[in-house]
């Protein structure tokens, strides 16, 4: 396969941290407070329809607190929260969330149809229409052939297969995805990276995805939203200028993704105080 990277690479400031296309989430001037521990300070995001976010920094800088206020679990102490123009005020249908830990996510007394199945009975579909809605969905995610099994049967990249079938299953417009395949073998993890970018070509979903994997932010996104603690916010925006689709060694070889991995890698060395 003929590969051309050529795209520019660019990073944005924090200030200003837009995309193009049609904004579907906004953060404008978002805080959060826990007592008197300010997790976030003025955080300024906009994400576009159909676009790949990753989101690095160092351990404890927010990462996972920004993405549950985009699920609408928490609260912004200031600031506010819009999706698709309207502010966020709870957990959404439209909005489905991908666990790391897929052996807490998923229910071990369910078969894979059955934890399929969770997502469309919470939805209120009714019972004889959700065989015909989950056979496409595992499909969909290789796992055709083991409905019938329980997670405890299954191999963590099949579990985690799983627990983004059952996303899915809520037809969501945006998949929030807090480092999920942090806990699987290297070669798993590339398989389910492929797969991923796969399922957003093909079906145009949102993703805000959170690692600690400085290649798999690259790899995957169109942004790496670099964050900086003690409060959390944001210190740069990288612009991933790689051509799609993306090839786990001609892609990761090109001079452009070795220079992001330094910059994004700097970025990081310099919010722990290493730099």
């Amino acid at each position: 396969m003929s590969l051309h990277f050529i795209k520019p690479h660019t990073v944005e400031t924090a200030n200003s941290a837009k995309s193009t296309g049609a904004a579907l989430l906004e953060l404008s001037k978002v805080d959060l407070v826990f007592g008197s521990q300010r997790v976030l300070h003025q955080v300024d995001l906009t994400i576009a329809q159909g676009e790949f976010i990753c989101v690095v920094g160092p351990s404890g800088c927010g990462k996972t607190s920004l993405l549950r206020l985009l699920a609408g679990f928490y609260t912004p102490s200031a600031g506010k929260i819009t999706y698709r123009g309207k502010a966020v005020s709870g957990p959404s249908q439209d909005i489905a969330i991908v666990f790391q830990d897929y052996g807490k996510a998923l229910l071990p007394w369910r078969t894979a149809a059955g934890n399929v199945s969770l997502a469309l009975e919470v939805a209120g579909v009714p019972k004889a229409e959700r065989a015909a809605r989950i056979a496409p969905l595992l499909d969909k995610m290789g796992l055709a052939q083991h409905a019938d099994k329980f997670p405890g049967q299954m191999s963590g990249g099949m579990q985690q297969r799983l627990q983004i079938a059952r996303a899915l299953a809520q037809n969501p417009r945006v998949l929030l995805m807090d480092e999920p395949f942090g806990a699987l073998d290297a070669m798993t993890r590339q398989v389910l990276q492929d797969e991923l970018l796969s399922l957003v070509a093909d079906t145009g979903v949102t993703v805000f995805f959170v690692t600690h994997d400085l290649e798999e932010a690259i790899y995957l996104s169109d942004r790496v939203v670099g964050l900086q603690p003690h409060p959390g916010r944001v210190g740069e925006i990288f612009n991933i200028g790689i051509d799609k689709p993306r090839d786990q060694l001609a892609s990761r070889e090109v001079p452009e993704f070795l220079r992001l991995r330094r910059e994004v890698f700097d970025f990081v060395l310099a919010a722990e105080g290493r730099k």
